[in-house]
């Protein structure tokens, strides 16, 4: 191959062992071939970038190149000439008579895609034992208080991003041809399900008629006061996903869900044994305050029995730590889906998560957490349900029901959240206004209490894609269970 021992892009070392994984012979085949034939570009350009060639010369060629064929150029040794006559780096090797080189000592173009390949993987090596050893230096010298935990979920995202095969870092623009198609394919799959849904099923038809499902990339913000229902609706949501999770291989060996979805459910207030009781309430009709208290009867412990072994192998993960950091919420959650495949992440709730950085300064973090978990949603290519508490102004209204305005000091929820949703039931609040029993006051009571007995709402309060407006449901407080409303009036 070209002589190039004169010319190191890189810090010399004087054990080989210890120098970086490389093949300069192979990044010269792979650009002759290019030069000498345009063509082999297309084949290689989703997964090559400049930045993969250990030579920073061969990089500027290939980085060149690749401007020129895009625009619908010629690129070889005649069209680079008066772009590399006063590089320094080629002057090293010989000046500009090394591109002519290149395509002189060229692999065959039906090699090049191989040689590629190869220039990406020791790309990949390289920055993995970069990542290494930043770890290792985190690990000797660790900021502040940091655990040997907190230093290793620092480092999980770089890691995590060498162990996809298009890392975000490296997501660049998308055609609109591409976009036109990915787009088209979303539709086909909506059509195709019968279902009319752009995204996972919340497992609540009315709620699914309005929103078109849970939508991949979207942050979706539950909101409301306590007691409203926020965490047993999160709950249903997370577990019929999980619970009708379904997936198929198709003909190039790839996984497609066909229902349901894997879900990671970060629940900062309750644990996972109180969700899990939830969820056996929800299955089995055995509250959870009777299971706490263990007074069932033989039947109702075979029962619940029952409905654990029903439910045991749904693919739900319950993080329950309390007080996680956005970014160790967001590395378990990449860990999460390079080792299960994930489809959804609950994070319950919003005000629970901290960051570093802003001591004092509560709005700002919490934008900052909101921002994050948009990322996120987007980098993992999932909807993110995020819970979020109201302000207490809601209280000093007459009018119970949350408005967006009641998200405004919450940092930027309100313009980060592709859907924001607010749960309300009017029911909690009239049991507290109860009149003196007897009076006439009472009896209207009784009435308002009847009516709005069981009876919940969903309130869209912004999206993108659709329509806002109220979603009646169903809300069974003793197995903490949301349904249709339409459906329960029926029966």
């Amino acid at each position: 191959m070209l002589d190039h021992d004169d010319y190191n892009p890189a810090h010399p070392l004087d054990d080989d062992a210890y120098a970086p994984p490389s093949n300069i012979e192979a990044e010269q085949a792979f650009l002759g071939a290019l030069l000498f034939e345009n063509e082999v570009y297309w084949s290689v350009s989703a997964f090559l970038t400049a930045d993969d060639f250990y030579d920073p010369l061969h990089g500027r060629i290939y980085a060149e190149c690749a401007r020129l064929i895009g625009a619908g150029s010629l690129a070889d040794a005649v069209t680079l000439k008066d772009r590399f006559a006063s590089d320094e780096g080629i002057a090293q090797v010989g000046g500009v008579r090394y591109l002519a080189d290149l395509m002189y000592e060229r692999a065959e173009a039906r090699s090049a895609p191989e040689y590629a390949r190869q220039v990406h993987d020791l790309a990949k090596r390289r920055a993995l034992i970069a990542a290494g050893e930043g770890l290792i230096v985190s690990a000797r010298r660790p900021e502040d208080d940091q655990s040997a935990d907190d230093v290793l979920e620092a480092h999980e995202g770089a890691i995590f991003a060498l162990a996809e095969k298009t890392p975000a870092a490296r997501k660049g623009p998308v055609s609109f041809l591409d976009s036109v198609r990915a787009q088209l394919d979303r539709v086909d799959a909506s059509v195709k399900s019968g279902k009319g849904l752009a995204g996972l099923s919340t497992g609540l038809m009315d709620l699914d008629n309005r929103l078109g499902g849970l939508c991949r990339s979207d942050l979706i913000i539950l909101a409301g006061r306590p007691s409203m229902g926020k965490t047993a609706l999160a709950t249903n949501i997370a577990f019929s996903l999980a619970r009708k999770f379904h997936a198929e291989t198709d003909a190039e060996g790839r996984e497609v869900v066909k229902a349901g979805g894997r879900v990671a459910f970060f629940s900062l207030e309750m644990s996972h044994e109180q969700l899990t009781g939830r969820i056996l309430a929800d299955v089995s009709g055995i509250s959870t305050h009777d299971q706490r208290r263990g007074r069932l009867n033989r039947d109702q412990l075979q029962d619940l029995h029952e409905a654990g072994r029903e439910i045991e192998h749904a693919p739900l993960w319950i993080d329950d730590q309390g007080g996680l950091a956005i970014g160790q919420l967001c590395a378990r959650a990449r860990r999460l889906k390079r080792m299960y495949g994930l489809d959804v992440i609950v994070v319950d709730y919003i005000q629970l998560v901290t960051c570093a950085g802003y001591a004092g300064q509560r709005v700002q973090e919490v934008s900052a957490i909101t921002q994050a978990l948009k990322a996120l949603a987007k980098e993992l290519d999932v909807p993110v349900l995020a819970l979020s508490q109201l302000s207490r102004q809601v209280e000093n209204r007459d009018d119970k029901r949350p408005q967006l305005s009641d998200l405004r000091e919450s940092g930027s929820i309100e313009q980060d959240a592709d859907v924001v949703l607010f749960c309300y039931r009017e029911e909690y609040y009239l049991e507290r206004l109860e009149p003196k029993i007897g009076t006439a006051q009472h009896e209207e009571w009784e009435l308002q209490m009847a009516d709005a007995r069981n009876r919940a709402e969903v309130i869209i309060g912004k999206q993108r894609h659709g329509p806002i407006g109220v979603v009646p449901l169903h809300f069974d407080a003793n197995t903490t269970k949301f349904s249709d409303q339409d459906r329960r009036d029926g029966q």
